[in-house]
Parts: structure tokens; C-alpha cells; sequence
């Protein structure tokens, strides 16, 4: 049996994640151990929608990260 190797980065893993943690970027931010600018960064690099109080607090920064990725507003 061979064990398999979750990538937390990859976009289906940190989108469920970020349901587990119940939508929440600050707790997100301290399980993957980083900040909460580098968390919101990662969900707007791969595309995923913040929860509407994370859009309260983060939504500026989350909505300039998105543009530079993918050229959309938001």
C-alpha cells in the first residue's frame, strides 16, 4: 500500500480547507502557518471566492490580487 501526498497548495485541497475552516482566512492563516496577506493571496491566485465577512475585511486586497492574476474584478 502506498501512502499519497496532499499538496495544500493545490486549488481543490485549499478550497476545502477553507470550507473547513469554516470560510474563515485568519484561521486558514494559522493552519497553514502563514499571515492572513499571504492566505488571501493564495485564494485569489487560485480563484476562490472569499465568505462575505472575509470580502469585509480582505476584499480590497483580495480584489488586487485577483486583477493581477486574472485580469478580473471582482
Amino acid at each position: 500500500m502506498c501512502s499519497l501526498e496532499v499538496d495544500p497548495l493545490d486549488p481543490q485541497v485549499l478550497e476545502r480547507n477553507y470550507d473547513y475552516a469554516q470560510k474563515n482566512v485568519r484561521l486558514l492563516a494559522m493552519w497553514y502557518g502563514c499571515d492572513t496577506e499571504r492566505m488571501v493571496h493564495l485564494l485569489a491566485e487560485n480563484g476562490i471566492d472569499l465568505s462575505r465577512n472575509d470580502r469585509r475585511q480582505f476584499g480590497a486586497d483580495y480584489q488586487a490580487f485577483r486583477q493581477q492574476f486574472h485580469g478580473e474584478c471582482y
